[in-house]
């Protein structure tokens, strides 16, 4: 489940169009949903079945975005502008390159196979009326609802040069949203820069329900831990020269696609 919160994250760059230079970090953990809820974690460590924290820092410069991991080691580097997306697998130091044509073909992939129910009333971003210190800064909660997952914001009006980052976060344009059907919140809705968010993954499944072996959803918690406006290099957006580049199977022709939508 690392990978679907870096994943949601990569989405949310795609299409980022934004103006300055903005570095975010933030420390992530993963646990069974019901961990969570029947366990605490003592002040500082990670929530009992969780894994240990991944590191991620965002860079924004123009209209570039670098991604950075710590668990696995990959960077991210997307162009705003061509629609390219590089991925950097340090530890291997090869690069591997996903064209804007073909970052498109798989945005309108992900709509054309989404469970997508028509008429389907957008989610919208509640406040519970519940307010909590998170390091340092007073937090408003929120909440936000989808058909596959439960997210919980913590918003902090009076962070440091958060109306400046949060402008930043809303430059994000809505296409991709929409191609994905993601039903994700819209960072315009927010009142305030959202500095934890608590996301609940997937349903609870009953043994033998569909066939399926019995799964339980998954929280991923996601908190700021540091924001930089300083000046971010050019070559931060640059693949290193020792790099060797690996090419992707191309699946994008008609004969890889179904000619169908698979079931529900």
């Amino acid at each position: 489940m690392k990978t679907a919160f870096y994943s949601l994250i990569l989405s949310v760059c795609v299409f980022l169009a934004a103006r300055g230079d903005l570095t975010i970090a933030y420390s992530t953990t993963v646990q069974p949903a019901s961990d969570a809820q029947n366990a605490q974690a003592s002040p500082g460590e990670a929530p009992p079945g969780a894994a240990a924290a991944t590191n991620m820092t965002i860079k924004v410069k123009g209209d570039k975005v670098r991604i950075d991991v710590s668990s696995p080691q990959v960077t991210t580097i997307l162009d705003g502008t061509t629609g390219e997306l590089i991925n950097l697998l340090n530890d291997k130091k090869t690069v591997v390159r996903i064209s804007g044509d073909k970052m498109k073909a798989i945005a309108d992939m992900l709509n054309k196979f989404s469970n997508k129910k028509e008429n389907r009333e957008k989610p919208r971003l509640i406040p519970t009326g519940q307010k909590e210190i998170i390091n340092g800064y007073e937090t408003e909660q929120y909440t936000y609802e989808g058909p596959d997952f439960k997210a919980t914001y913590w918003i902090a009006p009076n962070y440091p040069n958060g109306a400046h980052v949060l402008a930043q976060l809303q430059s994000i344009k809505s296409e991709f949203w929409d191609a994905a059907n993601t039903k994700m919140p819209d960072f315009r809705d927010f009142p305030g820069l959202p500095i934890r968010m608590q996301i609940i993954v997937g349903k609870e499944n009953q043994p033998g329900e569909h066939g399926a072996a019995p799964a339980h959803p998954t929280e991923i918690t996601s908190t700021v831990t540091g924001v930089s406006l300083d000046s971010i290099p050019d070559s931060q957006f640059s693949v290193p020269a020792d790099f060797k580049e690996t090419k992707l199977p191309n699946i994008f022709n008609k004969a890889a696609i179904p000619s169908a939508s698979p079931s529900p």
